[in-house]
Parts: C-alpha cells; sequence; structure tokens
C-alpha cells in the first residue's frame, strides 16, 4: 500500500516518512511493519501493515491541496461552537483524529482566534499546540519548507 520514502500522515501525529518496512518475528508469527519518522517530535512509530486501513494514515496532500486548505481555514468565520470548553475539547479532537488537514488547520485556527479574545483552558491550550504541529509537519514535508518558513505561512494567515 506505501513503500519507503513516501511521505504520509499519521492522525493526531503528523506527517512523516515512511523510513523503513520491517519484518518482525513476535509470538512465533511473522508480521511486516511500516517504521515511519516523524520529524516534528524526533518520533518514530511502527505501524502493522495488516491494520493500516484502521489507522488513518494517508498520502500527504499536493502543495496546492495543502496552500488552499490553509487560506480557506484562515478565512472562514468562527463557527458557532459549544461554549463549554469540556465538550468544545472533545470535539476538537475528534476532528483532529480524522488525519485530515482540513479539520486540523479548522481545530487550530478557531482556537488561536479564541485565545486571542478571550484566553484558552490549559487543556485547550495542549490542543491548539497539537494541531499546529500537525499543520506544520504537513506544510513542511508537502510543501518541503523549513520549520521557520511553515511556521510564517501559518501565521501568514492567522
Amino acid at each position: 500500500m506505501f513503500t519507503k520514502g513516501e511521505i504520509v500522515v499519521y492522525p493526531m501525529h503528523g506527517a512523516g516518512v515512511i523510513e523503513d518496512l520491517e519484518e518482525r518475528n513476535i509470538d512465533g508469527v511473522n508480521k511486516n511493519y511500516y517504521v515511519l519518522n516523524l520529524p516534528l517530535g524526533n518520533l518514530k512509530v511502527m505501524l502493522s501493515a495488516d491494520c493500516i486501513e484502521g489507522t488513518g494514515l494517508r498520502k500527504v496532500l499536493s502543495k496546492n491541496d495543502i496552500s488552499s486548505i490553509i487560506k480557506k481555514a484562515s478565512l472562514a468565520p468562527a463557527k458557532a461552537r459549544i461554549e463549554n470548553w469540556g465538550q468544545r475539547y472533545k470535539e476538537n479532537v475528534e476532528r483532529m483524529k480524522t488525519g485530515k488537514l482540513c479539520e486540523a488547520t479548522a481545530v487550530f485556527y478557531e482556537l488561536y482566534r479564541k485565545e486571542k479574545q478571550k484566553g484558552l483552558s490549559g487543556a485547550e491550550k495542549k490542543v491548539m499546540t497539537t494541531a499546529k504541529k500537525i499543520v506544520l509537519s504537513e506544510i513542511m514535508l508537502g510543501l518541503g519548507l523549513e520549520k521557520n518558513d511553515a511556521e510564517d505561512m501559518l501565521e501568514k494567515y492567522s
């Protein structure tokens, strides 16, 4: 399904590169694994090739799609969201679990704006940071930008 060197996005962790395909023997059974290198956070993840469809792993979007999504999300008017921060937190986490760039970007910009207006709870600040990391990683790997340039792009539309 995926190949070594391919750029992919793993929901809740962001974009990375398939560094290797490994076969491991676990409890006497040989299984194939994708080894992902996720540069933001300096993380390596192994995913079973047998269960890959259930993980939400996907190819990174095209340069045009990434740019379009960032611009659209930044210009979108704030939606009437749940006022209770706990319920809003749960909804935002679920949106990011989809692995869709449009959802992570929307979560980031909505929380960024809310923070500027009246502040966020500690938990929501963490969600905003995670959403930003996910978006930045796809910008960096999808557009071939350094972290500072990707942050500038995201801030430009804030």
